[in-house]
């Protein structure tokens, strides 16, 4: 018999019961903005941020509204200028280049690997077009930090690092959003924590993130925070900087503290599912496993497989199959944006010119959730599947 998989791909586990008690003595109290709060009280968001720095291992932290509200801030307070060139990923999510159109800069495209990471022979050929450099860290992969904060090093880029899909990661044991001049994570249902949308905003530089504070609509009341630089870096900045309102609330942050605590936890889940998934995948005739570094510690909360050079039309052939028994797949190479699988060749306000190589790699990238509501057998009968209509389709032939 033909086996089904009949799990939903886009539902989440429930809110842990400490955030939903968190968050209805939030809703009693009626005091959810973020500085409505008593004298002497930090609240949830300032707890959340100080909670989060101290596990991360940075001085400075600032909760906003959304990852993509994040960049945007980021760029903003490194005073990146309308016509500016900002380096990013050719292989990421379109908030990311996004985020740079907003502040009116120009994203160049860097290509990808087939290790999914971004290319960096590729990075130091366009080194000389950009001093920032907003390094996606797409669909959890790592590229090798070192050789990578050689290259930005040597050419004077800051960096702000996109961990919506590291939280938790690292390269050689140290974490993701270390390693650049910012950070900005996620708090997107679909994320590694979850509030429905939401972002957090890490430095250790006082005043990137002062400037970062007063742009994310602090009103001055920025003493009422617990994990931002001290007064005297707001001095010099606070009546420049101009109020780009992008808080986050105090409801969203009494959801997401107790799953900050569970991360280790949770990643473990994660990667257990996403293992029993690559395994069963391996050794299938046309599929491409992406290896993972030793020096990586990831968060497989999606996994992706390469089909290099099948034609469109098998790639949707396949699909279709998987999708026919349950399975949902994306693909990162189709001509026309689909949901979220849109390509740098699609973001009309950011031309470019065509990377042959990277266009390769992104016309085989076959992308999938794993969320935590699928147990480690639900995700051996998917790797069975996708293993099967893949070597079916593989075998027809042209």
């Amino acid at each position: 018999m033909t086996e089904i998989f009949t799990g939903n791909f886009t539902q989440q586990e429930p809110i842990p019961q400490e955030g939903i008690d968190a968050a209805m003595a939030v809703l009693q109290s009626g005091r959810l903005h973020r500085y409505n709060v008593a004298e002497g009280e930090l609240g949830e968001v300032s707890l959340l941020e100080q909670e989060f720095a101290r596990q991360l291992g940075v001085n400075y932290c600032l909760a906003v509204a959304s990852g993509g509200y994040a960049m945007g801030a980021a760029l903003r307070a490194m005073q990146v200028a309308p016509g500016d060139k900002v380096l990013t990923n050719a292989f990421t999510l379109a908030p990311v280049p996004g985020a740079i159109a907003s502040v009116g800069a120009v994203p160049v495209f860097v290509g990808v690997t087939e290790d999914l990471v971004i290319d960096l022979e590729d990075l130091a050929a366009k080194a000389h077009l950009a001093d920032v450099l907003m390094l996606s860290h797409m669909r959890g992969h790592l590229c090798d930090m070192e050789a990578l904060m050689d290259i930005c090093q040597a050419h004077n880029i800051r960096i702000i690092e996109d961990c919506a899909h590291t939280m938790g990661g690292s390269w050689k044991g140290k974490p993701s959003g270390l390693w650049g001049d910012m950070a900005c994570y996620s708090t997107q249902t679909y994320k590694h924590v979850n509030s429905g949308e939401g972002g957090l905003l890490v430095s250790d530089d006082p005043d990137l993130m002062a400037r970062a504070t007063i742009l994310s609509g602090s009103y001055m009341l920025y003493e009422r925070h617990g994990a931002v630089p001290p007064a005297e870096a707001f001095e010099k900045i606070k009546y420049q900087t101009p109020n780009v309102s992008g808080r986050m609330d105090h409801l969203r942050a009494a959801i997401l503290r107790p799953q900050l605590r569970d991360l280790d936890q949770q990643a473990e889940r994660w990667n257990e599912r996403y293992r029993t998934v690559e395994q069963g995948l391996r050794d299938t005739p046309g599929l491409t496993i992406v290896e993972r570094p030793e020096e990586e510690y990831f968060v497989g909360s999606s996994i992706q497989f390469l089909l290099l050079d099948w034609s469109s039309a098998k790639v949707n052939e396949v699909m279709d199959r998987c999708k026919t028994r349950g399975v949902e797949l994306k693909w990162f190479g189709g001509q026309e944006p689909v949901a979220f699988t849109s390509r740098y060749a699609s973001w009309a306000y950011a031309p470019t010119e065509p990377m042959a190589r990277s266009d390769r790699i992104l016309d085989g990238i076959m992308d999938m959730r794993i969320p935590l509501t699928f147990s480690v057998e639900d995700c051996a009968l998917i790797a069975r599947i996708i293993k099967s209509e893949v070597g079916v389709v593989f075998q027809s032939g042209d």
